[in-house]
């Protein structure tokens, strides 16, 4: 049994499976908006209400975990984390309340993990023209992280079908992860301190008047963030003439396709690996526009969790898209917790393969 924990800025995340030949079978999914960087941009400190937030869903996290005997886990925890002046001091206070002990990764191992978990979109062969190139973005709370893959003409990722993973429901017996013969690594990748938490708290909505003008505003604070970044321009051909697409994972990307779906309730198998247009995303983000905060706080794949969030994560959206043209997104409802579990029976191949196989033994410890 193994277990995956993710603690962001926004949202703390759990995942429960178990592995067998190769393949991940989803036990259990948790996932709780903590806002764990709520006013950290401000005072460089986790606030004391935003760590009780995150210690109560730990708390539950480490009692699912407890219960489900996991023997194999990975906890992270990330940007919140990484720059807050207390973030080691939270870390410490965590493992004394709840027995979980986070690691604080770099930016630069998110986003690997990011396109990790991710591989199962990276497909070149399912557009046409065939892809080329794909770019990873993932949005949190505190950062995004951007990765350029350059894809094969085979498939790097899983071809099997995609996991149907409802929140706080049972799962389908036949939901997998599985472990794909040749993972993804990024080509480029970068990492800005530019997330929907931060975003927000920078460019608070008005009240009235035109909001087109305050979005704008957010789209050209992401845009300076990401433009200047060169590396990646030996892929932009491949942008140019139509080889290539975004997969973008994040809460308000996969809210952005609830809305266009027109869910009366967010279905994880409906949003995982859709694909929507250019011009659709364009609608939705018109749509939230218009709807203001009270009207977004009644949409049922946003709420009032998000109601004031998923226009920060629609304009970073919105900014990639800009500076990398491309007609196509590929919603992503997983990323980093599936790459930690992805990473987990990496790390377990190896190591059967230096000791060789198994005796034969009764007992054999695992």
């Amino acid at each position: 049994m193994y277990a995956a924990l993710d603690l962001g800025t926004n949202n703390c995340r759990l995942m429960i499976a178990t592995l067998h030949n190769s393949q991940f079978r989803i036990v259990e999914a948790f996932s709780r908006i903590v806002r764990l960087g709520e006013g950290l941009a401000h005072s460089g400190e986790l606030h004391e209400r935003a760590m009780d937030r995150a210690l109560k869903a730990l708390k539950i996290c480490a009692e699912k975990i407890e219960k489900r005997g996991v023997t194999r886990i990975r906890a992270v925890a990330t940007q919140a984390c990484r720059i807050a002046a207390n973030g080691l001091e939270f870390i410490q206070r965590v493992e004394r309340e709840t027995g979980l002990k986070l690691a604080i990764i770099s930016p630069e191992e998110e986003a690997h993990l990011s396109v990790l978990g991710c591989a199962s979109l990276l497909d070149g062969r399912e557009v046409r023209p065939l892809a080329r190139a794909a770019l990873v973005m993932d949005v949190g709370g505190g950062s995004t992280e951007l990765s350029w893959v350059e894809l094969s003409p085979e498939p790097v990722g899983d071809t099997s079908p995609r996991i149907a993973l409802p929140e706080a429901q049972a799962l389908a017996q036949n939901n997998a992860l599985r472990m794909a013969p040749r993972q993804p690594k990024p080509r480029y990748w970068i990492s800005i301190p530019v997330g929907v938490v931060n975003l927000a708290e920078r460019f608070p909505e008005p009240v009235s008047g035109d909001t087109s003008a305050w979005f704008e505003a957010m789209v050209e604070e992401v845009s300076l963030k990401v433009r200047d970044f060169a590396e990646p321009e030996a892929l932009r051909a491949h942008f140019d003439c139509g080889e290539a697409y975004i997969v973008g994972t994040s809460g308000a990307i996969t809210s952005l396709a609830g809305m266009h779906l027109e869910l009366e309730r967010y279905d994880r198998s409906k949003v995982d690996g859709l694909w929507m247009s250019h011009d659709q995303v364009q609608t939705v983000i018109t749509r939230l526009l218009d709807l203001g905060h009270a009207g977004r706080e009644l949409e049922p794949c946003i709420g009032k969790d998000r109601a004031d969030l998923v226009l920060a994560g629609a304009a970073i959206l919105e900014a990639v898209q800009r500076l990398w043209p491309c007609q196509r997104l590929r919603v992503a409802d997983r990323g980093l917790r599936e790459g930690l579990l992805l990473s987990m029976a990496k790390k377990k191949t190896r190591r059967r393969r230096r000791r060789g196989p198994k005796p034969a033994a009764a007992n054999v410890p695992a």
